[in-house]
């Protein structure tokens, strides 16, 4: 066997995913799931960790939750949301033009010349951004992409014949560029943000069940929905649960590519490990043990420090029902908000391993006050 043979098939048996979980990796984040339409996507995910539960639920707006030994009065929760950004139908031409409405951050500076798929009652229907020929484009008076220009063509010649197509205003678009590894090394494809997230929180599911470990208290596995609108699904799930803490997963920015910056982003890199945020939000007793739990199981992690909020699920949680103990484990993307969000392997590992180590380092009624006697 050569060398690098040995040292690829040494990496892969040191491996905590197997092949199921990247086979539910593909299928998730090939799946659309975008704000306020996730029920596809909440069907693949609890399908998934069904196995690996006591029991689930799913609100009346479509967060789903899964729970190991539910009778449990503590309550621990770990948490990612489930959509992506997509746009609306906003208005259609006499002529059959699409113009169209952000439903959360979506990027207007990529979408000309991107395909995308129109959810309509009658099924997918493609369509294309268009965007003028550079030919035709008076050099040094060139248009930006903004939402006043950009505009989908789905092939139609009337507003009739669009509409006949089951499109309306109203229905939600997404892209359909799908999942690829670069390198052997990055998971790259769109709305890695957040359901890379989703993912690592069925593994850490995942874990718990087949190493057979046992918690004093009761584990929520939350994929809340809205989360790109206002954190609206963490919003809600909080006031269910009423979960005695909080851990929350997402991503931030890897700030090692071009045109990024330090100063105003922090000095983050994809391969380095978690990222653990300080800031009003994050309760502090809980970070350190966190930081704790990374340092006594070896796992490398980085900080980040916030400002008012985290821009995340974690400021919902930490803010609601008196204060819940709330903590943010982040996993490090490139490109974010585009087709091709990117994170490392290693990264994603290492997360899941974080907040399992976490989870084991919690006793029942642990105490987080901020103060103690």
């Amino acid at each position: 066997m050569a060398k690098k043979e040995k040292i690829k098939k040494e990496k892969d048996s040191k491996s905590i995913l197997n092949k199921d979980s990247h086979d539910f990796l593909r299928n998730y984040l090939n799946n659309a799931s975008p704000t306020g339409f996730e029920t596809e996507g909440q069907k693949l995910w609890l399908q998934y960790i069904k196995p690996y539960i006591d029991d689930y639920f799913v609100d009346n707006y479509g967060t789903a939750v899964g729970v190991i030994n539910p009778d449990a009065p503590f309550k621990v929760l770990i948490e990612a949301h489930a959509d992506e950004i997509s746009w609306f139908v906003h208005y259609i031409t006499n002529d059959g033009f699409i113009y169209v409405r952000k439903n959360g951050g979506s990027d207007h500076m990529i979408a000309p010349s991107k395909r995308v798929n129109i959810h309509t009652d009658k099924g997918i229907v493609k369509a294309v951004f268009g965007w003028p020929a550079i030919h035709v484009r008076e050099a040094g008076k060139e248009e930006a992409p903004t939402l006043k220009n950009i505009f989908l063509d789905c092939g139609c010649s009337t507003k009739k014949e669009v509409e006949e197509l089951g499109i309306h205003v109203g229905c939600v678009i997404t892209y359909e560029d799908e999942f690829m590894i670069l390198n052997d090394t990055y998971y790259v494809g769109r709305a890695l943000d957040n359901r890379i997230g989703g993912f690592m929180i069925a593994e850490v599911a995942r874990l718990i069940k087949e190493s057979k470990t046992k918690f004093p208290f009761g584990l929520y596995i939350v994929n809340s929905v809205q989360e790109e609108v206002g954190l609206r699904g963490a919003e809600m799930i909080t006031q269910t649960i009423k979960p005695n803490v909080a851990i929350i997963t997402d991503v931030c920015h890897d700030t090692q590519s071009p045109m990024m910056s330090k100063i105003a982003s922090g000095d983050i890199y994809s391969g380095k490990g978690p990222v653990l945020t300080y800031g009003p939000a994050v309760q502090n007793n809980l970070l350190k043990l966190i930081i704790d739990a990374a340092k006594n199981n070896k796992i490398d992690f980085q900080r980040a420090a916030a400002s008012r909020a985290t821009g995340t699920d974690t400021d919902a949680f930490a803010y609601s029902i008196g204060g819940v103990p709330s903590a943010l484990i982040s996993l490090p993307l490139r490109y974010m908000h585009t087709t091709v969000e990117s994170v490392h392997k290693n990264d994603v590992e290492n997360v899941i391993k974080l907040i399992f180590q976490s989870l084991k380092s919690i006793k029942n009624n642990h105490d987080f006050k901020y103060i103690k006697k």
